[in-house]
């Protein structure tokens, strides 16, 4: 049953995202270019609304079992409704941030999904007490924004969604949380029928209707693994979101550093920085894919490793994150302490063997 609603869900999805093209189009959803964009032509967005009814379709077939499912689906419309309004009438921060708080309180409250607790690395429990509620609602809201942020490319965001929607799926299926399966390969589906459109180079994009849904639905997904299986380690979702969770750090400290309002919009995010390293504009986004791969193969490594192991993994991902985001300059072209260090510890080796 689940596999001929999956193959509807994909169906689906390619055949209505052409429908949804030309509504996005006559109702004047459009994204238009400027200074920080890269599209050269006035696009239509809007088409994440096409994974978005592939997913209620695929819901409404297979009826996955779950508390939650009810406040999943009230928060994703809410969500969706906002992105459909920032396509249309463009948002200001302040009402996106409000239709984002809502969806989250949604399932927080309807659905009582909190994360309790936050198992330590050598044992034991962190107990989130009555921080429990406000740290379930800003991980929604965060990962929300995070998936928003990285989609500057064409399938960009939607392949790295994908990514992730795999990875979720995998590891619940390990874990045998079926309806995490059931309920990310029904949106995967979804989200890969639109990339066939939305690949470079793309002939709509998935707006903020699509990249709030997606990151909506894959932040819930992950609570819902971690919640459901408790030995799990909260870094695991983080390490799965790698690619959006590191660009948004250091988008935030690059405008520290800079002092600029956090919400201030650049051109620095990894894929304008891989842009102006040469890469072409399918070649950033395939490199982006691998990277985002790279997190989801250390996340089920980790997930399996021993506690040494999985600290190694930590460590040495966290500082090959630092040398990467140093290199290409995602915290400007002035702020590279590891860098520094490294040159240090270069010159003095040098100085020693002379």
């Amino acid at each position: 049953m689940l596999f001929f609603t999956l193959i509807l869900c994909f169906v689906i999805s390619i055949l209505i995202t052409p429908l949804i093209k030309k509504l996005a189009v006559y109702i004047g959803a459009t994204d238009k270019p400027n200074q920080r964009k890269v599209h050269q032509s006035t696009m239509p967005r809007l088409g994440g609304l096409a994974i978005f009814i592939s997913f209620i379709v695929g819901i409404m077939i297979f009826k996955p079992i779950n508390p939650a499912s009810i406040a999943i689906l009230l928060g994703s419309t809410i969500i969706v409704l906002t992105g459909i309004c920032d396509d249309l009438f463009e948002l200001s921060a302040k009402y996106k941030f409000i239709g984002q708080f809502a969806a989250a309180f949604t399932v927080v409250f309807l659905g009582d999904l909190q994360v309790i607790f936050i198992n330590l690395p050598f044992g034991g429990q962190l107990e989130l007490g009555y921080l429990s509620i406000p740290f379930t609602i800003l991980w929604i809201v965060g990962i929300t924004n995070a998936i928003n942020l990285i989609d500057g490319l064409d399938g960009l965001a939607a392949g790295v969604s994908s990514i992730a929607l795999v990875t979720i799926s995998g590891m619940a299926l390990i874990q045998g949380n079926l309806y995490v399966v059931a309920v990310g390969t029904i949106v995967l589906m979804g989200t890969l029928g639109f990339l066939f459109y939305n690949f470079h180079p793309a002939s709509i994009f998935m707006g903020d209707t699509g990249a709030l849904f997606l990151g909506f639905i894959i932040s819930v997904l992950s609570l819902l693994g971690y919640k459901n299986v408790t030995f799990i380690s909260f870094i695991i979702p983080v390490i799965i979101l790698g690619v959006p969770i590191s660009d948004t750090f250091f988008a935030i400290m690059r405008r520290i550093i800079n002092k600029q309002p956090l919400s201030a919009p650049d051109k620095s995010h990894l894929h304008h920085c891989l842009l102006r390293l040469g890469y072409s504009h399918r070649q950033t986004v395939l490199l982006i894919y691998v990277m985002a791969s790279f997190f989801g193969l250390v996340a089920v490594i980790y997930s399996q490793a021993r506690i040494g192991i999985s600290i190694f993994l930590i460590c040495v991902l966290i500082l090959l994150m630092e040398f990467i985001a140093e290199k290409i300059g995602l915290m400007g072209n002035n702020f590279h302490p590891l860098l520094k260090i490294l040159r240090m510890f270069g010159i003095t080796a040098a100085k020693d063997r002379s």
